[in-house]
């Protein structure tokens, strides 16, 4: 589908993706669900490509790309048919590192983000706990200083649940009650192996296999005091703003999978013969077929336009939480829809739109479920 948004250069981005995707992705990704993670190998190849710095200044090796361009990266990318893949990579990409090119100092900047960019360090953003989910500001997760008074640091106690790359993540970016107002929280660089920072689990989850997601735990992990992350007491409007990029991220990946969904179930339809002639000749099923492209490619519009805005600066926030809770509830439809009409095979563990079946579930509750996003867009009338 053609846009007044893509540009040449927008369409190398895809075809480059495209390429790396059906050359390492595709071929191995059943065995990387086998394994529950996305090999670092692959991560670095990604760096290596220049897909991991995209949005960041080159100082830093960045590409210095805007928002848009990073659209186009997401959807790409979300045209694989492994959501366990895909999110490994937007966490790192879009979620996590964006923390610390947002608010991090020169010397952060530094010391991180060339890691980052080169895939060789693999981050994470901790902010979900087993009692906080989309209402950030519920979080229990405590920092305080040195209680000694000997130092500036600051210790960490508290939990974290549902960390996407939380087992093999090098860098994390965690979110901690600063002050007892509901909003007074901070954001910290931890780096893995910090004393008091453990893995308390890898969490089994029922999509998204080749993604590893965990428990965090933090027990008086003590964080030098040059790891604050921005202002203190403001890191609940840090993760406000993220927010934003996030959910374009997911959008793409909604939207990428839908396409491919329905892209893989036009070819079934139209080769699988029943009751004397192809299912695509059964007007309900080319009709259905007919409406669900039609929701898809005003879902994608819809999301060009939001991704626009945020180049030009402009407050998106509502119709970003639309477009969240719209394509997260459409790629359930759209999948589901497919999946039925692949009939028995749709059913069958590791076929193409089974898997997509079941890592499309996630997308209307991760970063934002979709009740909490038509919230946040009725607060705004």
């Amino acid at each position: 589908m053609d846009s007044i948004y893509i540009t040449p250069e927008h369409e190398l981005l895809r075809a480059q993706i495209a390429r790396f995707v059906a050359r390492e992705v595709e071929p191995y990704a059943l065995a990387w669900e086998d394994a529950g993670c996305t090999p670092r190998e692959v991560l670095r190849k990604m760096g290596d490509a220049g897909l991991f710095g995209l949005m960041y200044p080159a100082e830093h090796g960045g590409a210095q790309a805007d928002a848009l361009t990073n659209l186009v990266f997401a959807e790409a990318l979300s045209q694989s048919t492994f959501g366990g893949f895909i999110i490994t990579v937007l966490v790192h990409t879009d979620m996590a590192s964006p923390h610390l090119q947002h608010a991090g100092t020169a010397a952060q900047l530094a010391r991180y983000m060339p890691g980052i960019i080169s895939g060789h360090t693999i981050t994470a953003v901790g902010i979900t706990e087993p009692g906080a989910g989309s209402d950030v500001a519920g979080i229990k997760t405590t920092a305080v200083r040195d209680p000694s008074g000997r130092t500036d640091d600051w210790v960490l106690n508290g939990s974290k649940m549902f960390i996407t790359n939380g087992v093999h993540a090098d860098l994390y970016f965690i979110a901690a009650k600063t002050t007892g107002a509901r909003h007074g929280m901070s954001m910290f660089i931890v780096e893995k192996g910090t004393p008091g920072f453990s893995v308390g689990r890898a969490l089994k989850k029922s999509g998204w296999l080749s993604s590893d997601t965990a428990e965090l735990v933090f027990d008086n992990c003590c964080i030098p005091a040059a790891n604050l992350l921005g202002e203190e007491d403001k890191g609940f409007y840090s993760v406000m703003k993220n927010f934003q990029t996030e959910r374009i991220a997911l959008a793409a990946m909604a939207v990428g999978h839908c396409t491919q969904a329905l892209k893989m179930t036009l070819e079934f339809v139209r080769q699988r013969q029943a009751f004397g002639g192809a299912l695509f000749d059964k007007q309900t099923i080319r009709q259905r077929l007919a409406m669900l492209d039609a929701k898809v490619r005003a879902a994608r519009s819809f999301m060009y336009h939001c991704a626009w805005r945020v180049t030009q600066a402009q407050d998106v926030v509502q119709e970003v939480s639309m477009l969240k809770a719209l394509t997260g509830e459409l790629v359930n439809e759209v999948v589901q829809t497919c999946q039925q009409f692949h009939g028995g095979m749709g059913y069958v563990r590791d076929t193409a739109i089974e898997r997509l079946w079941r890592d499309a579930r996630v997308l209307a509750i991760g970063g934002g479920a979709t009740e909490v996003m038509l919230d946040e867009v009725a607060k705004r009338y």
